[in-house]
């Protein structure tokens, strides 16, 4: 909602500058009057007419708008009965359209709509001549002020509306970008991070065996250049085909780094039969990577258990250690982070326990294939 001081748009064009030029036309109804009282009174009015109309549009408070549109529908009041020039009541029509207050100007077209009918009639009751000489241009200026502050306050309440959606539009793309940005940052940070965590356990390794076994560093130090190489494939991949990964294809890497660890890997449930959505196992294999790569790190674990858990409504997954338990510094790590952001996109949620070992629990809904997609694997 509008503050009360914010009454108007921004811009009102030259529709203000225009409407002024039309000062002129009063001057004619108050020389026909004979008394010089009058005509100096006529004078006065218009002035203060002009001066109250400036002095709204650049008012910024506001009780002064409501004071100087208040002195205008006077003035148009006493112009109408005393000189039968009821044309003031189309600048008025003019300026309360404009008013970006919504109470404000309901409240002000309500008055001046029915002041100026109340001061028409009168001046037919009067019989005046000059609203029966007048009278198409009479009804014309009462169309005129049923409609247009309401088309002018439509229409600027369209152009405000236009800019708002045309911000909000510039803001989603920022969001998009930003959003892309960091999910390509947590890919990388996951697949990289397994990789390099790989290659630095099976360094530790050759640089043991070098001197104890030089055949087998040789192997270490292939499995080192390979794992770089495919570290190096995925990441072309993820950049540019940002491709997603199956769960069975995930576990054949993790094998290789818990192998490479020392550190036995015990599965429980079947990963190849989850029967759940590409996105949502693709989300369920990034998580996965995180896990493991945690046990590797930071357990100092012997055994590593991974356990597929389905249901009819959510998949869980449980990856389970007997090392140490986790750390402060892992919880608040960007993996962690990350895994819950995927997790959120999908709906889904994880826990961590730290009993006898750490545990994660990844829970995801259980979304199945389309018929048509399962025939097609079969």
């Amino acid at each position: 909602m509008s503050k009360w001081s914010q009454f108007f748009i921004k811009n009102t064009g030259l529709g203000p500058y225009v409407w002024v030029v039309f000062y002129i036309l009063p001057f004619y109804f108050i020389f026909r009057s004979s008394s010089p009282y009058e005509i100096a009174l006529g004078i006065g009015l218009i002035l203060l007419f002009f001066a109250c109309y400036v002095m709204a549009f650049v008012s910024k408070k506001g009780w002064l708008v409501f004071f100087w549109t208040s002195v205008q529908i006077l003035v148009s009041i006493v112009m109408t009965v005393l000189f039968g020039y009821v044309y003031f009541s189309l600048f008025l029509a003019f300026f309360i359209g404009n008013l970006q207050n919504r109470v404000a100007f309901f409240t002000f077209y309500t008055i001046h709509l029915i002041s100026t009918i109340v001061t028409v009639n009168v001046g037919f009751a009067t019989k005046n001549p000059v609203f029966i000489t007048q009278l198409p241009f009479v009804l014309v200026c009462l169309i005129g002020v049923v409609l247009l502050p309401v088309s002018t306050y439509n229409k600027n309440r369209q152009d405000k509306l236009e800019g708002q959606l045309e911000n909000a539009n510039k803001r989603i793309s920022e969001l998009v970008k930003l959003e892309e940005r960091q999910r390509i940052a947590r890919d990388l940070h996951d697949t990289l991070g397994q990789k390099l965590s790989l290659i630095g356990l099976k360094t530790d390794l050759a640089g043991k065996l070098i001197d104890l076994d030089a055949r087998q560093a040789r192997a270490e130090l292939d499995d080192i250049r390979q794992t770089a190489r495919t570290a190096l494939k995925e990441v072309r991949e993820m950049v540019t085909s940002m491709r997603g990964d199956r769960v069975e294809d995930e576990l054949y890497r993790v094998r290789q780094i818990l192998k490479a660890a020392e550190i036995e890997l015990r599965l429980e449930g079947d990963p190849t039969h989850l029967d759940t959505s590409l996105m949502i196992e693709n989300v369920l294999s990034m998580c996965l990577k995180e896990a493991v790569t945690n046990v590797v790190r930071h357990s100092k674990a012997s055994v590593c258990t991974i356990a597929f858990r389905p249901s009819r409504t959510e998949l869980v997954l449980r990856v389970s250690d007997n090392g140490v338990g986790i750390a402060k510094n892992t919880v608040r790590g960007n993996g962690l982070r990350g895994m819950r952001e995927r997790l959120e996109f999908v709906n889904g949620s994880f826990d961590i326990e730290s009993v006898h070992g750490t545990t994660v629990v990844i829970r995801v809904p259980n979304m199945p294939k389309p018929p048509e997609k399962e025939e097609i694997r079969a």
